[in-house]
């Protein structure tokens, strides 16, 4: 099956982007700075990697008790979301320098933690960025088994509990991702036309994915049943907990920016337009939550501030704080809304709220009104 083809279509003529890219773009002119990485966000790359890796190491070489094991597992759950979503995340939209091969290592991180570089960039910063929120093209909305994300998803009725529920599979996402994911998502993007490897370039780019797992594997489980008096069942129990505190993590602040109250589910017409500027329709589908958070804002890399990265995914995340009035002023301006939290707990509760409304099917959504046409 060929890949959708979605053509946004600014039927009204708007230069909102144009406007706010040229405002954006002085904001560094001005202030003579790089949109990419600076001292603290390097710094913050190593706190991020000893966060993970100094546990690892703790347990590794340490005469320790299963408590303390453990409590370092949890620690490394900590350092997984941190690496996600500090360093990967912004290497692989090319925003952590200017120079594409240091994007490219910093992106390996992902690789290193069990997840695959190629596949995120396609489900990510090509579906995901390019078609935010709208169903059958928006992998991070799309069926999810018994969890119903969006409204145009086929509603089940065991979906009134999902909010019960859900955490689990949010906190078994990265879990997933370490096993599974990658190898399915490999034959999926072929099929569907994203990647275009044939023969023995998609042999090359399977094995590739089969390397960098057995790595991580072999690092993450088989060496600690070797070097340390364990059992393969406790190792289990590490590796496991380390997941489900990362998984929970980041699954919880993706969701926090996309699948709330106010955020639009645009559809296209029949023939696939949506009658919107993209960068509109980005503010539309997009909602940033505690700004003035100083530690959400370092810990989550900037995702708090998800409408900014929508609309300049290669600017560094340690910019995103300056650029945000910014962006609000250009979109008052132009009658454009902007959806903000004031604080997580507000978007937790928005977001709550929504998964209650998807999981009654006799809801009617006032606010998915379809954009085409």
């Amino acid at each position: 099956m060929k890949a959708k083809r979605i053509k946004f279509i600014n039927k009204n003529k708007t230069v909102f982007f144009d406007t706010l890219k040229s405002r954006v773009d002085n904001y560094f002119k001005e202030n003579n700075i790089s949109q990419y990485a600076n001292g603290k966000m390097v710094f913050k790359s190593f706190v991020m990697l000893c966060i993970y890796f100094v546990p690892y190491a703790l347990i590794m070489t340490q005469d320790m008790s299963l408590t303390s094991m453990w409590i370092c597992t949890l620690i490394m759950g900590l350092g997984l979301a941190g690496l996600g979503m500090c360093i990967m995340h912004d290497a692989n939209h090319n925003a952590y320098s200017s120079n594409r091969t240091i994007n490219k290592i910093m992106g390996h991180s992902l690789n290193v933690v069990g997840g695959e570089a190629g596949n995120w960039i396609t489900q990510h910063n090509l579906l995901h960025h390019t078609y935010t929120n709208i169903f059958n093209m928006d992998k991070d909305i799309d069926d999810k088994g018994i969890m119903r994300l969006t409204p145009d998803s086929e509603y089940k009725k065991i979906q009134r509990f999902q909010t019960i529920y859900v955490f689990f599979f949010y906190s078994i996402m990265t879990l997933y991702w370490t096993t599974l994911k990658d190898f399915a998502q490999f034959y999926q993007f072929i099929r569907d036309g994203y990647h275009k490897e044939k023969g023995f370039d998609k042999f090359k780019t399977f094995f590739n994915i089969l390397i960098w797992k057995l790595f991580y594997w072999g690092y993450i489980i088989v060496l600690p049943v070797i070097v340390l008096d364990v059992t393969i069942f406790q190792v289990f129990i590490g590796f496991l907990s380390m997941h489900l505190v990362g998984g929970l993590i980041l699954s919880i602040t993706f969701q926090l920016a996309h699948v709330v109250e106010k955020a639009d589910f645009p559809k296209p017409d029949p023939k696939g337009n949506i009658y919107n500027e993209w960068a509109i329709h980005q503010l539309n589908t997009t909602a940033d939550f505690a700004r003035d958070n100083w530690l959400i804002s370092y810990y989550f890399g900037g995702l708090n501030f998800q409408a900014i990265h929508h609309l300049f995914p290669q600017v560094c995340h340690v910019h995103y704080p300056k650029i945000a009035p910014i962006v609000e002023q250009t979109a008052k301006e132009f009658g454009v809304k902007y959806l903000y939290h004031d604080t997580m707990r507000e978007a937790f509760a928005s977001h709550m709220r929504l998964l209650s409304k998807l999981g009654k099917d006799e809801v009617t959504f006032s606010n998915f009104a379809d954009t085409a046409g």
